[in-house]
């Protein structure tokens, strides 16, 4: 099959929902031809996953998509918080969360901010944008089968409009084809976890009359409590576009035929607390709440991101940015790869970071089900929450023990009990805000931008690793001779206040103190924002250490 393929590519993505088109996005901005396939015929037409949080927000806003993301999302860019009530008309209610972040701390910690934005909404632009920048995307198009050799993935696709079968010979296949993954069940990788927490159906509505009972009342989700007529309530538009959640509950033998169009209209009216509200059902969508995570991210040449990797509880929104993040660790790997500036081991390091990230985020999120007493969902009493509770430090703040670092502590817990962004290796690298001095000298492909652009440090990391240093240190020139003997991407940039720094720091600022290191030291961060390896002070031969802490990351031999 690999010498007589219709079609040739370096990845084939498997699966066009919320991951697998972000993932597209990202192999797109590291200019890596790729097919995606998906068996639906578009994107999704059901308002669900609506919460982007800011770590995810950086990766759009690097990858050029932040812009568009708020537009589509702006209908809604005034809801805030998690609202639980026994009713709408009781005046009765208790804010879980009032805001995502009342205390504006988020500032100090990231250029950019949370979005809600439902996957209907955002699922069209992340196509548009990777589509723009030469993906191969392809609905109503289901992989039929794969399997695969030492050099490669061979794979047979079904146009399901055609009925036409296309073979596929791709160098690495992506898996994000959700949480009943066929490829997940092909290669027999198992799970553990709690299992099924919980299931829904998920029904949209369109109401005119619910604005008024609602009055001023903007909520990201409201929990209503009513005994027998509970669910959660979310705005579509703020105005007669809405979804209920109802819990479904298959183990008392209740069917999904039992939500019917009568029964969801009584539910909808007693848990709002209007018994003639105007109701009129648009669609239904089962949903299952499940806590699992594959034992294994990947087999040879085959890797699972989103859902078919872990399922979580959709208290927090953890589970669909998890996936995203997945694909974006895995796309500036497989981009080095490729170009042969990394090692094939340096694959190896997707499953060794982003399985213990989703192990503890997947706890955390069951966690907070348990806490926010979540529709349907009667958690077992030893439920808690525990060390690394906070959403904001959960979303932020995990980090790579071990994996594509040099100088991590295996020891560090992955999910810390507070955030802490000061430039430690593994951990997402700190956010200042930066003034461009001029253009730049990169040690590899410069970043672009112009003189006087202001910027965070975050806007920095993307296509290439990138070295921090002051003035006068001889780290730039060590990059630039390090990153021409190994041909690896790299860019160098000198911090400071003086005319000789490529990038100026703000006044009061100390980039240095930022990473916890003295004026003397660098820190190298690697495309997707986390600290590779720092040196907290000078070094006899930085050339030779730049190379040394390259080729082990890289995994170069």
């Amino acid at each position: 099959m690999e010498d007589n393929a219709d079609i040739r590519v370096p990845v084939l993505v498997v699966g066009g929902s919320l991951v697998g088109l972000s993932t597209s996005l990202f192999l797109s901005r590291h200019g890596v031809r790729h097919l995606l396939v998906e068996k639906h015929s578009g994107t999704s037409a059901h308002p669900r996953g609506r919460g982007i949080n800011a770590r995810t927000m950086e990766l759009f806003r690097t990858a050029g998509a932040e812009h568009a993301i708020r537009r589509a999302a702006s209908v809604l860019e005034d809801n805030q918080g998690i609202l639980q009530a026994e009713s709408l008309t009781g005046g009765n209610y208790n804010w879980l969360i009032k805001s995502i972040d009342p205390s504006r701390a988020l500032r100090r910690f990231s250029p950019t901010g949370w979005c809600l934005c439902s996957q209907n909404n955002i699922e069209p632009v992340l196509a548009a944008q990777s589509g723009a920048q030469g993906a191969d995307v392809r609905f109503s198009t289901e992989l039929m089968s794969f399997d695969q050799d030492a050099t490669g993935v061979s794979a047979v696709v079904k146009d399901l409009k055609t009925g036409v079968h296309t073979t596929v010979r791709a160098d690495f296949l992506i898996a994000a084809d959700g949480p009943r993954s066929p490829v997940r069940e092909q290669l027999r990788i198992p799970q553990t976890g709690n299992g099924e927490l919980f299931h829904n159906v998920s029904v949209t509505f369109r109401s005119e009359r619910l604005p008024e009972v609602l009055g001023d009342l903007r909520f990201i989700v409201c929990y209503l409590m009513r005994p027998g007529a509970d669910g959660a309530l979310l705005p579509v538009d703020n105005g007669t576009q809405w979804v209920f959640h109802a819990p479904w509950h298959p183990d008392r033998g209740e069917m999904l035929e039992d939500f019917t169009d009568e029964r969801c209209v009584d539910q909808i009216r007693e848990a709002i607390g209007v018994p003639d509200l105007d109701v009129e059902i648009g669609g239904k969508a089962p949903w299952h709440a499940a806590e699992r995570v594959a034992e294994r991210f990947s087999a040879g040449r085959v890797f699972l991101a989103g859902d078919a990797a872990h399922e979580m509880s959709p208290t927090g929104a953890f589970g669909s940015n998890t996936g995203i993040q997945d694909g974006h660790n895995l796309a500036w790997k497989i981009a080095a790869v490729l170009d042969g500036s990394a090692g094939m081991e340096l694959l190896d390091t997707y499953e060794a970071e982003r399985l213990p990230v989703a192990r503890a985020t997947s706890e955390r999120a069951s966690a907070r089900s348990a806490e926010h007493s979540h529709p349907g969902y009667a958690p077992p009493p030893t439920m808690g929450g525990g060390p690394g509770s906070g959403v904001l430090t959960t979303a932020m703040g995990y980090c790579y023990p071990t994996g594509a670092v040099v100088g991590g502590d295996p020891s560090r817990p992955v999910i810390p009990e507070a955030l802490r962004l000061t430039g430690d290796t593994g951990t997402r690298a700190p956010h200042m805000w930066l003034t461009r001095a001029g253009a730049g000298t990169g040690a590899g492909t410069g970043s672009g931008g112009g003189a006087g652009e202001r910027i965070s440090t975050l806007d920095l990391y993307e296509r290439s690793f990138v070295l921090l240093s002051g003035t006068g240190t001889p780290w730039q020139g060590a990059a630039r001779l390090a990153a021409a003997q190994l041909s690896a991407r790299l860019d160098a940039y000198t911090i400071g206040s003086g005319p000789g720094a490529d990038l100026r720091q703000e006044e009061g600022a100390d980039w240095a103190g930022a990473h916890a290191m003295d004026p003397a030291g660098c820190v190298l961060v690697r495309p997707d924002g986390f600290v590779a390896w720092r040196s907290e002070g000078a070094v006899a031969d930085p050339r030779a250490t730049l190379l040394e802490v390259l080729s082990t990351v890289l995994r170069r031999t």
